[in-house]
């Protein structure tokens, strides 16, 4: 009976592997394949990997549009990291019937869509254009101020910061470290998985975000790849060749940032403090 259970479980799981990857594997082999073989459902290697990618460097500026969204998430996620965790520490570590409140207010501020704000934020960012141009509409720092901070991260640091011995903050007041030494010199150390993990995460969602740069950006020069793709998808006779050899380009910074911290993803996720 144990033995059957068990060939049912790799079964299964063999299964929701299989599908999990078909999406990957089928993008992997359309970039090697013309339009007309995508279109028609070719599931065989094709040998036009290299003609897509001479189109697609010719017909868009890919290493612009990767600058950009380089230049974004890497941003947005060190400065979501320094500020998310400042505040779950401060949050757990400083804790009082104030703190408690205004962090109950944080998360319901979680229910709200991020469509419901974009119309509020394009205003602000507008007004702000008039006096300070360098964040305002069409910049990289529009981008960036309204994603560098969630909710979603502090509550993440907080719940994190609960498992962290409290005793090592202790040694480090006695031993004469400042708040902000005890911080950066034991508490950021020992949460390195809790950074990696929340890494990981702020840097796909920041590198995959649509929505806000597509309303705010407005210059060709400043888009990110995620415009870029839309752009290619929307044209009036679509190369998918070119469209899945541009994707794939675009999915390698994200793939390889998880496989090199996917044991410390892991282990933040799990909430293991070492």
């Amino acid at each position: 009976m144990a033995t059957l259970k068990r060939v049912f479980m790799y079964v299964f799981l063999s299964g929701a592997a299989a599908i999990s990857i078909f999406p990957f594997l089928w993008m992997i082999i359309s970039s090697t394949n013309r339009s007309v073989d995508v279109t028609q459902g070719r599931l065989l290697p094709g040998s036009a990997l290299g003609e897509n990618l001479s189109k697609a460097f010719e017909q868009i500026d890919i290493l612009q549009a990767l600058m950009n969204s380089a230049q974004i998430s890497v941003i947005t996620t060190l400065l979501a990291l320094l500020i998310s965790s400042l505040a779950g520490y401060g949050f757990e570590i400083f804790r009082s019937r104030a703190k408690d409140i205004v962090f109950s207010i944080l998360l319901l501020s979680m229910m709200i869509p991020f469509a419901a704000l974009m119309v509020p934020l394009y205003r602000m960012f507008g007004s702000i254009s008039q006096t300070v141009p360098f964040i305002g509409i069409d910049t990289i720092s529009s981008v960036i101020l309204p994603t560098m901070v969630t909710a979603f991260l502090i509550f993440f640091f907080r719940q994190s910061t609960k498992m962290f011995p409290k005793d090592m903050l202790e040694a480090g007041r006695i031993d004469g470290l400042t708040e902000l030494g005890v911080f950066f010199r034991i508490y950021v150390p020992t949460m390195r998985t809790t950074y990696a993990a929340a890494a990981i995460i702020t840097f796909m969602a920041s590198w995959n975000n649509y929505l806000w740069p597509l309303v705010v950006l407005q210059s060709p020069e400043k888009r990110t790849i995620p415009l870029l793709i839309s752009n290619l998808g929307s044209s009036y006779s679509p190369d998918y060749g070119v469209i899945m050899t541009v994707i794939l380009i675009a999915t390698l910074p994200t793939a390889i940032v998880f496989f090199l911290m996917q044991k410390h993803f892991v282990a933040g996720m799990t909430g293991s403090v070492k």
